[in-house]
């Protein structure tokens, strides 16, 4: 009753000053929060923005350039050698990949895919022996979020490993593709 003769006040005043709404109610309850958006507080918004612009061409040059830096390097960075969840299922399965594991051991033993080998990052370097035998094979290289695995996958190449990939999105992807996790 009081969310309904809110909503009625609110209505009639939006319609007189002309402005954008937004009604939004608890489910079930009578509570409600209006917003009213007035059109002369957005285009003095806008103004300001344009101001701002004008008084500040090098600071607004630079977070552009910084913005469109940012969007090349992560389009290139996530074209490159990376496969799905799915992919990776076929790899595992069809090409008997090796997955390589990049977290902690505390991560690792939390959960991790069936079959995975745990080097961590920090290790790597000393433990890259461990792989020579699998140069043949195809790597994929799993991390937390999958943003740390491009510079292993990397090392990896220049290591000679020619089928090396990494996993895009991490196990975080894996897990929220409801992908099969083991733990130890």
């Amino acid at each position: 009753m009081i969310a309904q003769a809110a909503t009625a006040r609110h209505d009639e005043s939006c319609a007189q000053r002309r402005v954008g709404c937004i009604l939004w109610r608890f489910h079930g309850g009578e509570a409600a929060f209006n917003l009213c958006i007035d059109q002369e507080i957005v285009l003095a918004m806008i103004d300001q923005l344009f101001e701002f612009v004008q008084n500040h061409p090098l600071l607004v040059g630079m977070f552009l350039l910084v913005l469109i830096a940012w969007i090349i390097y992560e389009t290139r960075s996530a074209s490159t050698s990376g496969v799905t969840s799915a992919q990776a299922t076929q790899l595992i399965n069809r090409e008997d990949a090796v997955v390589l594991d990049v977290r902690e051991s505390k991560d690792f033993k939390a959960g991790h895919i069936a079959g995975a080998r745990n080097i961590p990052q920090s290790s790597l370097d000393s433990r890259m022996n461990e792989l020579e035998k699998q140069k043949s094979q195809p790597i994929i290289v799993v991390c937390k979020h999958g943003q740390s695995s491009g510079a292993v996958q990397a090392k990896l190449a220049k290591a000679g490993f020619e089928r090396a990939f990494k996993l895009k999105g991490g196990m975080m992807q894996w897990q929220a593709d409801g992908l099969p996790v083991v733990k130890k």
